[in-house]
C-alpha cells in the first residue's frame, strides 16, 4: 500500500480522473480493511480508503478529537493532490466526513453517512472497560457483539474482534473519546452537498432512528435502511451497500478537475 502524508491508504482506479475522487473513512478502531473489496473496487470509481494514524499500517498515537483526524484527510488529500472529494464514513469515520463538510466544505463534493448519527454516545461501560487493562478484551468483545445484527456469521464477528485487538488500547480508546464528544446536531442544516445515509435496520450502536434524524436535518439527503444487518452494514451486507453506494455517486455532480 502506498503511502501520504503519513496515512497508508488502498486505491482504485487512481487514474480515473472522469470520476470524482471517494474517501472511505472506518470508524473507531478499524482500518481500511473494513470496508471489503465490494466497496473499495466500486467498478469505474476513483476510490481511496485510509488507515487513520495509528491504524492498521499507519504509523502515529491516533488522535481525540474528531476534528484532528479531519484535519489528517485534508492534510492526505494535499498530499495526493485532490482538491475535494466525496466522503464515505462509517461511524466515527462518518462524524469526520460530516465535520469536513460543516467545516470545509469546499472540499467536500459529497457524503456517504454509514451507521452514523449526529451524536455518537459511547456506553460508560464500554468507556470504562478499553482503559482498564484487565477488562479491554471483554469490552473488545462487548463491542464486537453489539456492532453485528443476530443473523451475523460467528466467525465474521470472531475475525472482526481479532482485527480490532491489534489497534493499540490507547488508540482505540481516543477513538472512543473522539467519538463520545462529537455533536453536529446544531449545525446539520448546514449540509449543502449530496447525501446518502445508510444504517443497518438491526443497528444498535446508531440505531435507525439516529439515521432518520440526520435525513430529516439534511436537506435533500437520501435514506437507505438495508435489512438484516447490524452496525457493521457494510461487512454484513457488502453486496447491497456497494450498490446503494454506486447509484448515489453517478448522481454527484463533478467536472473533471474539480
Amino acid at each position: 500500500m502506498p503511502t501520504a502524508a503519513g496515512l497508508h491508504y488502498f486505491v482504485h482506479e487512481e487514474q480515473n480522473v472522469a470520476r470524482p475522487p471517494v474517501i472511505l473513512i472506518h470508524g473507531a478502531g478499524g482500518t481500511h480493511l473494513n470496508w471489503p473489496a465490494q466497496v473499495r473496487r466500486l467498478p469505474d470509481q476513483r476510490m481511496f480508503a485510509l488507515d487513520l494514524p495509528g491504524h492498521g499500517k499507519s504509523d502515529g498515537m491516533g488522535r481525540q478529537a474528531v476534528d484532528e483526524y479531519a484535519e489528517d484527510i485534508l492534510g492526505f488529500m494535499d498530499a495526493v493532490k485532490l482538491n475535494a472529494a466525496i466522503m464515505v464514513g462509517h461511524s466515527m469515520g462518518a462524524a469526520l466526513a460530516l465535520a469536513l463538510a460543516l467545516d470545509h466544505p469546499q472540499h467536500v463534493l459529497g457524503l456517504g453517512l454509514v451507521g452514523s448519527a449526529s451524536r455518537l454516545r459511547v456506553a460508560p461501560a464500554i468507556l470504562r472497560g478499553i482503559a482498564n487493562p484487565l477488562t479491554f478484551h471483554s469490552a473488545l468483545h462487548l463491542i464486537t457483539e453489539s456492532s453485528y445484527g443476530p443473523s451475523a456469521d460467528p466467525r465474521l464477528k470472531e475475525l472482526a474482534e481479532q482485527r480490532m485487538a491489534e489497534t493499540r488500547a490507547t488508540v482505540l480508546y481516543g477513538d472512543f473519546l473522539a467519538s463520545d464528544s462529537f455533536d453536529a446536531q446544531a449545525a446539520l442544516q448546514r449540509v449543502r452537498v449530496p447525501t446518502v445515509i445508510l444504517c443497518g435496520l438491526e443497528d444498535r450502536m446508531a440505531p435507525p432512528d439516529c439515521s432518520r434524524q440526520l435525513h430529516r436535518a439534511i436537506a435533500g439527503s437520501e435514506l437507505r435502511l438495508i435489512p438484516d444487518a447490524g452496525h457493521m452494514l457494510m461487512i454484513e451486507r457488502p453486496d447491497a451497500v456497494a450498490q446503494v453506494l454506486t447509484d448515489f455517486l453517478s448522481g454527484v455532480p463533478y467536472r473533471p478537475g474539480q
